[in-house]
């Protein structure tokens, strides 16, 4: 019984995610053309070429700095705003329920809401920016604008998931516990990173993991109708150069090796997080 329980589950991994991931280590070493009619066994070139690929790197680089960004930015900006959700205001449940929202709506669609709110013309947070604040904001044509919003975006997006988990640990910290502290003279910060962020660390390694899986596979659709890859590839991430060298340049092969290295990569950070950040989660009883 628990085995056909858990099959649905088994099959649905197997069909989206083994098979696919097999295929594309087996397509890794070889060259095709478009169609994948022709296959050219060459071993582990793509693999080697990656390394020499200086695109590459680059794009290693900055999706790894920008998965830093969003992660610890993400989790820090979810943090405060869920502490301050926490506390029953009037009209609670209204706003809590408008900073789930963002979680609702699909990359692509988020990065159109955002693309036309700091369209360089037109857009309304541009004209705050330079009308209020005398600054210039172009994501168009400057790179560092360009990571500046994409960054921005991508934790925007994910504030509502981080927000549910975060306010579901804080409700599940004992008041008592927080009353004793109180009575003991600590202030509400002292109170706040020695009792309840120390019994939030459960939440706050889930979510760590989730944001860096998503920073790193869930922000094509965001890249591609925001940025398209620019300025100049500003914002080239790992993802999005897969997707170019796969369906634009049909380069199928050196696709799938980045495909591959990809999982690599990630699996490295998570069996890192794993060994190293689970050591600071507490479990209380």
């Amino acid at each position: 019984m628990p085995y056909l329980l858990l099959s649905p589950s088994v099959i649905i991994v197997f069909i989206f995610f083994i098979i696919p991931s097999a295929e594309s280590l087996y397509y890794s070493f070889f060259r095709l053309n478009f169609t994948g009619t022709v296959k050219i066994f060459v071993g582990l070139t793509n693999f080697i070429r990656l390394f020499q690929d200086q695109e590459y790197i680059t794009s290693l680089i900055k999706s790894l700095l920008f998965t830093i960004f969003v992660v610890f930015s993400g989790l820090a900006v979810s943090l405060a705003i869920a502490t301050v959700a926490n506390k029953k205001l009037k009209f609670f449940h209204v706003y809590r329920t408008l900073l789930i929202w963002p979680y609702a709506l699909s990359p692509a669609i988020t990065g159109i809401i955002w693309a036309l709110m700091f369209n360089p013309v037109m857009g309304v947070m541009t004209n705050i920016l330079k009308n209020i604040f005398g600054l210039s904001f172009n994501y168009m044509n400057n790179s560092m604008h360009a990571l500046i919003f994409i960054t921005v975006t991508a934790v925007w997006k994910m504030l509502g998931y981080n927000i549910i988990f975060f306010l579901a640990g804080l409700q599940g910290v004992p008041g008592e516990l927080i009353e004793a502290a109180v009575i003991d003279g600590a202030g509400r910060w002292k109170t706040f990173w020695r009792i309840i962020f120390p019994l939030l660390s459960p939440t706050t390694f889930f979510l760590l993991v989730m944001n860096t899986l998503y920073a790193f596979f869930q922000l094509f659709g965001l890249l591609h109708v925001a940025t398209g890859g620019g300025p100049g590839r500003a914002t080239y991430l790992l993802v999005y150069k897969l997707y170019r060298d796969g369906f634009i340049a049909m380069n199928t092969g050196y696709a799938s090796a980045q495909s591959i290295m990809m999982l690599i990569f990630v699996s490295m950070v998570m069996l890192f997080q794993f060994k190293f950040a689970e050591k600071k989660v507490f479990y209380g009883t």
